[in-house]
């Protein structure tokens, strides 16, 4: 029972320190809430959040809680995310936007948005090292690389061809089906199948979306009059969008074998 209880702890601080980058970003969006759309000594509050951003990025790698390879990884999700961002918040599309000013930005987008991003990708790849993760019958890089590429192009090709994301879901429910993630503690090694994982955190992260369309970081269409909670359909954008940070993750951090079981490097 004792070890249950160290196994419960152990896990869920490592959670934690998983998501800490997450965590702390949310945490600056209700700090600077109050801020609005005031300049204060020459900056913006998405300014402010941007230099926030990378501090935080600094010191994870100064301190050693993030490596190099995981810090590469991290930035291409960023840029991916940017390039969709830009399209996706261009007045013709107007997908969300974002309601107030700043100094750093490329077209519609603040710089600071790659990183919300970024702690997706930070998560996966924290979460990789702490709980020495393994997956078992992982499907082949090149089918999982092909999903995830339709995956990020169906986000903008969705407005001039027919949407394809049932598909996608029902494609990748096929795919992982029998994959299984295996996390190591200390005490105990919990084995679980991978696609209620990632619906689980799709889910979460629709949580901190929520929380940070109170806070104004960002706002769809609808919630411009007056906030509500953002609609459950979102799920589904997350957890096709966590798809593709995984892949990424695992590709470049990890090494597949031709049994389908994975490690990293």
């Amino acid at each position: 029972m004792l070890n249950i209880v160290k196994s419960s702890i152990e896990f869920s601080y490592k959670a934690a320190s998983a998501a800490l980058f997450g965590i702390l970003l949310l945490i600056a969006f209700a700090v600077t809430a109050p801020m609005g759309s005031d300049l204060f000594l020459g900056l913006f509050r998405y300014d402010y959040l941007l230099l926030y951003a990378f501090l935080i990025q600094i010191c994870l790698l100064y301190l050693k809680l993030e490596s190099w390879a995981e810090a590469k990884v991290i930035a291409l999700f960023h840029l991916m995310a940017m390039v969709m961002e830009i399209f996706l918040t261009h007045p013709a599309i107007a997908s969300w936007h974002y309601p107030q000013p700043a100094i750093f930005k490329i077209m519609t987008v603040p710089l600071f948005a790659g990183f919300m991003y970024s702690a997706v990708g930070s998560f996966f790849a924290r979460s990789l090292r702490l709980y020495s993760v393994t997956f078992s019958a992982l499907p082949k890089f090149n089918h999982m690389l092909l999903l995830a590429v339709l995956s990020y192009v169906n986000f903008m090709s969705k407005f001039f061809v027919p949407d394809i994301r049932y598909a996608l879901f029902a494609w990748s429910t096929w795919m992982f089906w029998s994959t299984k993630i295996c996390f190591r503690l200390t005490h105990h090694q919990l084995t679980i199948p991978m696609l209620p994982i990632l619906w689980l955190l799709a889910f979460l992260i629709w949580i901190a979306e929520n929380i940070s369309t109170f806070y104004q970081i960002w706002l769809y269409p609808s919630q411009i009059d007056a906030w509500h909670m953002v609609g459950w359909g979102k799920l589904g954008s997350w957890y096709l969008l966590l798809l593709l940070s995984l892949v990424l993750v695992l590709k470049i951090l990890g090494q597949r074998r031709d049994n389908g079981d994975w490690h990293l490097h």
